[in-house]
């Protein structure tokens, strides 16, 4: 089986001087193995081939068969690290609570115990006779939710 440290060194090294993150490394008991990276601008499709060429330059074939695919983390996937909701913040975005509950709003804030949506809510206003819509914001911890994706709208 193919060691995760060895292609998580492998990524790490091409990662440096360049604005791109780790996302996630797994590797299935056939030796499939999975490298997502992000950015906040998004992912190129000639960085992920460079990428995957450079892991198999020190990945050998030799000791391991595998199958190795490069990709982004996903437009609409959910997030999995804390960098995903930094970049994310001041966007669009979906929250499911681990209560059931589905949230929608405005990424606020983000930090390492949890984050910040801007939700619209109708909120009854002093002196107005009716409720009126406003964004209101909703804390949450990570352990908290299922999951937080990027809310992609078609126009």
């Amino acid at each position: 089986m193919i060691n995760k440290a060895t292609v998580q060194q492998a990524v790490e090294e091409w990662l440096q001087g360049k604005d791109y993150f780790l996302v996630d490394i797994s590797i299935s008991p056939d030796d499939r193995i999975v490298v997502e990276i992000d950015h906040a601008d998004g992912v190129w499709i000639e960085d992920c081939a460079d990428l995957s060429r450079f892991i198999e330059a020190r990945v050998s074939r030799e000791e391991e068969d595998y199958e190795l695919e490069v990709g982004s983390a996903g437009l609409g996937q959910p997030f999995k690290i804390l960098r995903q909701y930094e970049i994310h913040v001041g966007k669009e975005v979906e929250t499911l609570a681990k209560d059931g509950k589905k949230y929608r709003g405005t990424l606020l804030s983000v930090d390492p115990e949890g984050f910040e949506l801007g939700v619209m809510q109708k909120v009854k206003e002093e002196g107005k006779k009716r409720p009126v819509n406003k964004e209101v914001p909703v804390r949450f911890a990570f352990g908290d939710v299922t999951y937080t994706k990027y809310l992609i709208k078609i126009k």
